[in-house]
């Protein structure tokens, strides 16, 4: 059976998250359709709250920790990506971009994307459009076609014609998502081991003899 790979990057920043909500259900959703057609799902979820403080610090020295090198790797590594931020005026949040500015640029190149967003109202669906997939259309992923906004009343209780369509609207890009995701990615080159040199021994090379 065909096991797919999928990191899955959620930047909501509250415990419990409503955006951390939507990506389980994506991610459920994905593991049905897969299992439908006789494969199966290997999802890793990377919470962005818990390496905000290691995101910062890789931002001003250029050295990830361990942490966020593993998480990095994931995402480049991954056959498929589900990434699902709050939205914050208008746009994905800081943590969020931040994250994936970090990112080789070639990392995501032709990887299956599923992009999902949170607000407090429909209002802000629009930023899924206008400030997410060109996001990673810059980075030359492969968006998926249906992207899913979650507002607050979407989480309600009592179903009306809009918080019932979100079930729907997970499925259809599940599906999608699901559709793309390739058995692996033969075309990419094997990752090499990164050597860190200690500090001292740079500064001694900088030293005359």
């Amino acid at each position: 059976m065909t096991t797919h790979r999928l990191a899955v990057v959620t930047a909501g920043l509250g415990r419990p998250s409503a955006t951390r909500l939507l990506a389980d259900r994506l991610t459920e959703a994905t593991g049905r359709q897969l299992a439908d057609g006789g494969r199966e799902s290997a999802p890793m979820v990377i919470e962005l709250r818990e390496l905000a403080t290691d995101i910062a610090a890789h931002l001003v020295t250029g050295f990830p920790a361990p942490a966020l090198r593993d998480a990095i790797e994931a995402v480049g590594d991954a056959d498929g990506v589900i990434a699902v931020t709050p939205v914050f005026a208008a746009s994905y949040s800081g943590l969020f971009k931040s994250f994936f500015d970090l990112l080789d640029p070639d990392a995501l190149t032709g990887t299956p994307v599923l992009i999902a967003a949170t607000g407090g109202t429909a209002r802000h669906s629009l930023a899924l459009e206008h400030a997410m997939r060109p996001l990673f259309a810059y980075l030359h992923a492969t968006v998926v076609p249906t992207a899913v906004f979650a507002a607050a009343e979407d989480w309600g209780t009592g179903a009306d014609a809009r918080t019932a369509t979100l079930p729907a609207r997970i499925d259809r890009a599940a599906a999608e998502f699901a559709a793309l995701l390739p058995a692996g990615r033969p075309g990419r080159p094997t990752r090499q081991a990164e050597t860190v040199v200690p500090f001292a021994e740079q500064l001694a090379a900088l030293r005359p003899d």
